[in-house]
């Protein structure tokens, strides 16, 4: 089974490229099958991180940045593939 994390913050205003920077460089251990990190306006970045494990596994999860990077707290969710 896949399952995929979700992890987006909106970043402090004036703080979209430092909030970047540390979530490209949160380290996951183990790594998962496959991450990708995407932007949008408002300074918004998500974090998608794909696993080869059951839904309620226990995984490593990006943490949450310094209060100074983010304008609010960081949103999560978990999925899983419906095929």
């Amino acid at each position: 089974m896949t399952v995929a994390l979700m992890w987006e913050a909106k970043a402090a205003p004036g703080r979209g490229a430092d909030l970047l920077e540390w979530a490209r460089e949160a380290d996951l251990a183990p790594a998962p099958e496959r991450r990708e990190t995407l932007t949008a306006p408002g300074g918004r970045v998500l974090v998608m991180t794909w696993w080869d494990a059951p839904y309620d596994a226990d995984l490593p999860e990006i943490p949450e940045p310094a209060d100074d990077l983010v304008a609010r707290a960081v949103h999560r969710w978990r999925f899983e593939t419906a095929d």
